[in-house]
């Protein structure tokens, strides 16, 4: 067993009064020592902790606890260290950004596309009447993704609803929805559903259940995720590299953030290239003022910020004035 472990989770459940909740959630996750991101929203929660196995397990048994989240699936790594250097939890209008200008026309508590478990999922998805769809951002496909997967060229999961038209030829066809984690398959399923496609299904606990209960296969490259390790791998029966890197062209997983702060460009990029471009993806990047310095990870560490709940009741109170 290593020394800290890495819990990815969502839970798509209504919370009342869910930004006094963040607040409340933000202390508990400290005072457990845990670093990590959580959102939280009227409609659930959606996190990334990091911590000892004692204080990642007493997590669980809290959430579990609670029945709002008795259901929550934790998907468990084991790491050498943690996989944030803070600790966020933030209110936000929703979990997963949908991109719809009425969030409600769907309900992931209601009506969402059959869920396959690992093993289902890879026995379905060479099928002839099936299509493999990947709902993730393309940067998060371009560093590993299913083979024969349709991968839809979008910068953020907001943008899905705007490509389901690009969809429609696959119309008469069984549609095997993944993601990370499984928390964007549980809108995008719902979302093609209410758009008249009829045979919708989605990986159970995405790509990284996938990882520990098939082995993996088929799924080319590594997983961005969502902390510091930035990509892990995931196939252990038919391992491959897909991506490579933006400047020389190179084979690497390794994806970084441009140094410069006024780019933030997410890309692959080569150790080699990385130290000669400071960590940058372009020249201009290299010689901006504001460069921040560059490490060899191309990760950098956002400063947390605090549910101000006082200044939100004002804004509401103001509203209703």
């Amino acid at each position: 067993m290593k020394a800290y472990q890495t819990l990815l989770y969502y839970c798509y459940s209504p919370i009342e009064n869910a930004e006094e909740f963040a607040e409340n959630h933000l202390a508990f996750c400290k005072s457990l020592g845990l670093v990590g991101r959580i959102i939280v929203a009227d409609e659930g929660l959606n996190g990334t902790v990091s911590g000892t196995p004692k204080a990642c397990q007493a997590y669980m048994d809290a959430v579990h606890a609670d029945p709002r989240f008795a259901k929550t699936d934790f998907k468990v790594d084991e790491v050498d260290e943690p996989s944030f250097v803070k600790m966020h939890c933030r209110y936000k209008p929703e979990i997963v950004h949908s991109g719809l200008r009425d969030p409600h026309i769907i309900d992931p508590t209601k009506k969402t596309g059959v869920h396959l478990e690992p093993k289902e999922f890879l026995e379905m998805k060479d099928r002839d009447d099936v299509v493999v769809l990947d709902v993730r951002s393309d940067y998060e496909h371009k560093v590993g993704h299913f083979k024969n997967a349709v991968r839809l060229d979008i910068e953020n999961f907001r943008e899905f609803p705007e490509k389901i038209k690009e969809l429609a030829k696959y119309k008469d066809k069984k549609i095997l929805t993944y993601c990370t984690g499984g928390i964007k398959c549980e809108k995008a399923s719902a979302l093609l559903l209410h758009e008249g496609f009829e045979q919708v299904y989605q990986l159970h606990g995405g790509i990284i259940k996938y990882g520990k209960e098939a082995g993996g296969k088929d799924f080319e490259g590594k997983c961005y995720v969502f902390d510091n390790r930035v990509a892990v791998d995931v196939n252990t029966v038919n391992p491959s590299v897909v991506s490579t890197c933006f400047n020389c062209g190179t084979q690497t997983t390794k994806m970084i953030n441009c140094a410069n702060p006024e780019c933030n460009e997410h890309f692959t990029q080569c150790d080699e290239c990385g130290w000669k471009m400071d960590g940058c993806c372009s020249d201009a990047c290299k010689a901006h003022p504001r460069k921040r310095e560059y490490d060899g990870t191309g990760y950098y560490v956002k400063i947390p910020q605090t549910v101000n709940l006082s200044k939100r009741k004002h804004k509401k109170f103001l509203a209703k004035t």
